[in-house]
């Protein structure tokens, strides 16, 4: 199948009179990881649900190369959007079974690999004539990682695709991943909180804030230019000046703020200072960018 861009341009989505997204405008290329992060109530799953035609934008439109996505069966059938399933169907519990869902999604994803699909049941320990109402947390996720994986779709997207599941079984989510990227190229979007572990096979990584994308760029160059700097306030405040503030955080005389800028004027305007500096993993770096620079919860 070929694979294309998926795009949204100017997409806004509100509920009444809430807006959630404000505009958005990005593009997830062939051939790429991207890690989709931001809090709790930012817009992740309201911008997933828009680009994968399950939900319809306020304003804007999504494109898979230059197709509408929304009421477009022949643009859906190349992206997949894998999310935590239901357990329940309205009052009573979901009685379909894991087979069930596996035949659905070979009928409609047109790269359907059954031969991968039976690999990976049987490597999960999966038994296909289970209940959905009766599998834990950490089954349902496996499920749906069979389906996302299976499917080949050319635009795969997971929505917390290792919650429940322990620390092996995470890392070896990430293996397949990464070994499905490497056979397929396919373009993956992968939204986690778990950040310490997944940053390692985002290419991309895509910040999200109260519906407004705040960063996007390269992991590697986005760590690259946010730096640490702690040390007394009147000595990181001078080493700083002039910079793009981040973050900061006042403990005391202490002062710890998080910059932006190349390292190589960092390490200048830090030389022969009695200040720390560092560079930051994506967790702290996420912390940093969505916190709201904190001023106002400085300790006296």
């Amino acid at each position: 199948m070929e694979h294309k861009t998926l795009k949204a341009q100017g997409l806004v989505k509100a509920y009444g009179k809430k807006q959630v997204l404000h505009g958005i405008n990005i593009e997830f290329r062939p051939g790429c990881i991207y890690g989709l992060i931001g809090r709790n109530g930012a817009g992740k799953t309201t911008l997933l649900g828009c680009l994968t035609g399950q939900l319809r934008p306020t304003g804007g439109q999504v494109l898979y190369g230059e197709d509408l996505v929304w009421e477009n069966a022949k643009a859906l059938e190349n992206i997949c959007f894998s999310r935590e399933m239901s357990t329940t169907f309205f009052a009573g519990p979901n009685t379909y079974k894991i087979r069930d869902y596996m035949r659905a999604a070979r009928a409609y994803y047109p790269g359907w690999d059954e031969e991968y699909a039976q690999k990976l049941v049987a490597e999960f320990g999966l038994n296909v004539k289970k209940q959905i109402s009766k599998l834990s947390k950490g089954m349902l996720s496996m499920v749906t990682i069979v389906l996302a994986l299976a499917s080949r779709a050319p635009v795969t997207i997971l929505d917390e695709p290792v919650a429940g599941l322990d620390v092996v079984a995470r890392q070896r989510f990430y293996d397949l991943l990464l070994e499905d990227f490497e056979q397929t190229g396919r373009t993956f979007v992968v939204s986690t909180h778990i950040l310490d572990e997944a940053s390692p096979i985002f290419e991309e990584v895509v910040v999200l804030d109260e519906g407004n994308i705040i960063a996007m760029d390269n992991t590697d160059h986005l760590l690259s230019v946010l730096h640490q700097v702690s040390g007394l306030e009147d000595e990181v405040d001078a080493a700083v000046e002039g910079m793009e503030l981040i973050s900061s955080r006042k403990t005391g005389r202490s002062k710890t703020v998080v910059v932006r800028c190349e390292e190589s004027l960092l390490q200048r305007a830090v030389a022969g200072r009695p200040v720390d500096a560092s560079r930051l993993n994506l967790q702290n770096a996420f912390i940093a960018l969505t916190g709201h620079k904190e001023d106002s919860h400085d300790q006296k």
